[in-house]
């Protein structure tokens, strides 16, 4: 059984499908929630930061971790600078504690998966030091991760276009970022027939975007099943096709509930934008974006780079033209 001490995400952490032994809501000093759980048996406890008093101020987390099992505590972050900041997460891992998360669906993961120095070690400074990122032959890059953009395509519908949304987005940013695209525990990029594609597996991936940690954007194809604790965003892919969705709504009937406030796009979609407003009052969602039919093909398509905008990437090449390659597919290759 589990603990919930929630305050600003309250409404998200009463919709987890956990069991919970005991929930309060509210501020709390960290003497108060020492005092009220040292003595009280849980498997986990979920807490909310903005429930804790002064909880910018990194020794409140030095009180807590000397008061409590942090081998027990799960920290779900709010949006601020000063918590997200590479030194105040380096200094959370200094003190043991190693799940923490900013996605709501990586808590009910780490209950069943709890991290490791492992898995936390890319957010960890050591004394400023800087490690060679041997993988990519780029100059070397510092644990120091305030840039770096580690964004997961994952199909809600199955097969929604997870792998071609990811190859076309990192074909959209190479020109002007530094980013790498990586597939999760599947084969499907080397029909691309691009080198720079790569693939890892599920375990391996926090050590994946640790050694990859130079580039300013890790595009990770997390297919159907890929974990998203990795992840520093999520983007749900939902292809809004009749059968799929029903097959979804079958499956999952709470997936619609599941999907608030995560950015949904709709995936090879022809709804125009009656249509997208006719799906967001019956599924009770919000659309992030509606993306149409693409032609993988293409060098340009004006669609990806306005999803690109959206999601912040301002810095995209000024040509809009759509454009084919010099090879209408390029099947053979030299």
């Amino acid at each position: 059984m589990n603990v919930i001490i929630s305050n600003k995400y309250q409404s998200l952490l009463a919709n987890l499908d956990i069991d919970v032994i005991k929930s309060i809501n509210g501020e709390f000093d960290v003497e108060e929630i020492v005092s009220n759980f040292t003595n009280f048996f849980f498997n986990k406890m979920i807490i909310d930061v903005t429930s804790i008093r002064n909880y910018q101020d990194i020794n409140t987390f030095q009180q807590l971790s000397v008061g409590l099992d942090m081998s027990k505590i799960i920290l779900l972050l709010d949006d601020s600078e000063v918590v997200n900041s590479p030194m105040f997460l380096s200094q959370l891992v200094s003190m043991g504690i190693y799940n923490f998360t900013r996605n709501i669906d990586a808590v009910k993961f780490l209950i069943d998966n709890p991290n490791t120095y492992k898995d936390v070690a890319s957010y960890h400074q050591l004394n400023n030091v800087v490690v060679s990122n041997t993988d990519t032959g780029n100059t070397p890059a510092n644990y120091n991760r305030l840039g770096l953009r580690v964004i997961g395509i994952k199909n809600v519908t199955n097969h929604a276009g997870s792998t071609t949304l990811t190859y076309l987005l990192k074909k959209h940013l190479e020109k002007c970022y530094q980013v790498v695209a990586v597939e999760v525990d599947s084969n499907d990029f080397m029909y691309f027939n691009d080198k720079t594609l790569k693939t890892t597996t599920a375990l391996d991936l926090p050590s994946f975007i640790a050694t990859n940690s130079g580039n300013e954007v890790i595009l990770v194809d997390l297919n159907d099943k890929g974990p998203i604790s990795s992840c520093t965003e999520v983007i749900y892919l939902i292809e809004p096709g009749l059968i799929k969705l029903n097959k979804l709504i079958r499956k999952d009937h709470k997936a619609f509930e599941k999907l608030r406030d995560k950015k949904v796009v709709l995936n090879r979609s022809i709804l125009n934008e009656r249509d997208v407003a006719d799906f967001e009052y019956e599924s009770k969602s919000k659309v992030f974006y509606n993306m149409p039919y693409l032609d993988d093909k293409l060098d340009k398509s004006v669609a990806v780079d306005n999803f690109l905008i959206k999601l912040g990437f301002t810095r995209l090449d000024s040509d809009n033209e759509e454009s084919k390659n010099s090879k209408l597919f390029g099947i053979f290759k030299p």
